[in-house]
């Protein structure tokens, strides 16, 4: 059965297309002439396709991993070599990072009309659908970087756990963690579900919890593993980065440390990011099994809401890996209105810093910083509780609608 476009569809997707125009717009306004005077940290126009533009060597035409190192996982390697590519082929002489940040966003527009796609198909309501076409993380980052591709994994994800077809959830979790890591959050809880379906006898719960760590597994391996053989160490690259890497300003380790509570080396980060993580998850599960041990895929939620908590690097993009899993299961929205409010002052609130250290105005201090990521962190947290205590919404017990 074909989805018939509706009025109401169509109001969507202008909607949406508005909303992907306003954050093209958002990331494009300071490109011509190139950056100037910290503009990029003022206006907020900041990206990372345009330094990867020449640092990368995507404007030489390098192939990711074979001929440059990448500090990301495979798919959004190849995302960026393909994009890269494209931006060579579709302008010619005149390519440039300009050019190569509009076919990035354009991509990325792409996976927010495919999210849009899956979450109709998947029968949520209205007014959720709404809350995805006009949301305000799309404006800051749809031409931010590549981490839509991962989102866009994630969700397909969730919505095939949410059908119990759990071998092809983790699947797709699997595929996302081979764009971005954050997507690994959610295996454990298909594991958990396959083993404990209920209805079936121990050996089938066994065998389906095999095949499910077996799908993910393979299609994480599917595509790293040519990669690795061919360029071991430039694949490896992006592992590296991430246990060398200092942290980010807004992350909570390092809010504690420029407050003097807290200040720890990045070995100590790692630690203390690793075990709070795995301390306070399973305290997610143990307190959300009640409700939730039927749909445990619905703990995806506050599970990647802590992870980001806990985690050393809390980089502004990453407000949208959380937006769509709290568009499909938050139990109450208005509290997600608030993340979406303190999301926006602490993405100002970091680059206004950047600002600030190259003498421009205005600029922000590590107290802003603080200030604005604590208080995000209170409504995240708000949000954990409300996903733990409250009822999911509505629309996650109804059957799929089918394409």
């Amino acid at each position: 059965m074909r989805l018939r476009i509706d009025r109401h569809f169509r109001a969507l997707l202008i909607a949406l297309a508005i909303t992907c125009l306003l954050g093209f717009g958002f990331k494009q306004h300071c490109m011509p002439g190139g950056w100037t005077d910290s503009e990029q940290y003022l206006t907020g126009c900041y990206n990372d396709a345009v330094p990867f533009w020449t640092a990368r060597g995507v404007d030489k035409g390098k192939i990711p991993y074979l001929q440059t190192p990448i500090e990301y996982p495979v798919l959004t390697g190849a995302a960026i070599g393909i994009e890269g590519a494209a931006t060579h082929l579709i302008f010619g002489r005149h390519a440039n990072d300009a050019k190569f940040l509009g076919v990035v966003t354009a991509v990325n527009i792409a996976l927010a009309f495919l999210i849009l796609w899956m979450f109709r198909r998947a029968g949520m309501d209205r007014r959720r659908l709404w809350w995805w076409a006009a949301a305000p993380p799309l404006i800051l980052y749809v031409g931010h970087n590549w981490d839509m591709i991962a989102v866009a994994l994630a969700v397909w994800a969730m919505l095939l756990a949410r059908e119990n077809r759990l071998v092809g959830a983790g699947a797709a979790a699997g595929l996302g963690v081979a764009a971005k890591l954050f997507p690994v959050v959610m295996l454990p809880l298909f594991a958990l579900s396959a083993f404990l379906e209920q209805g079936r006898g121990w050996f089938h719960r066994i065998v389906r919890t095999g095949w499910v760590k077996l799908a993910a597994i393979g299609a994480w391996l599917a595509v790293n593993l040519p990669v690795a053989l061919l360029a071991p160490a430039n694949w490896s690259e992006f592992y590296r980065f991430s246990q060398a890497r200092g942290g980010t300003m807004a992350a909570t380790w390092d809010v504690l440390g420029n407050l003097g509570i807290l200040r720890l080396d990045i070995a100590d980060k790692n630690l203390c990011a690793a075990l709070a993580f795995a301390i306070g998850g399973a305290a997610i599960i143990g307190l959300g099994w009640r409700r939730h041990h039927a749909r445990l895929w619905l703990l995806s939620t506050p599970l990647l809401a802590w992870f980001m908590l806990t985690n050393k690097v809390y980089s502004p993009q990453f407000d949208l890996w959380l937006w769509p899993m709290l568009v499909m299961t938050a139990p109450r929205l208005w509290p997600v209105a608030l993340f979406a409010v303190t999301g926006i002052f602490a993405y100002f609130a970091e680059f206004w810093f950047f600002a600030g250290m190259d003498g421009a105005w205005p600029a922000a201090s590590t107290i802003d910083i603080a200030c604005a990521a604590a208080a995000r962190a209170m409504v995240m947290l708000w949000i954990i509780a409300d996903c733990l205590r409250r009822e999911p919404p509505e629309w996650v017990g109804r059957w799929p609608v089918r394409a």
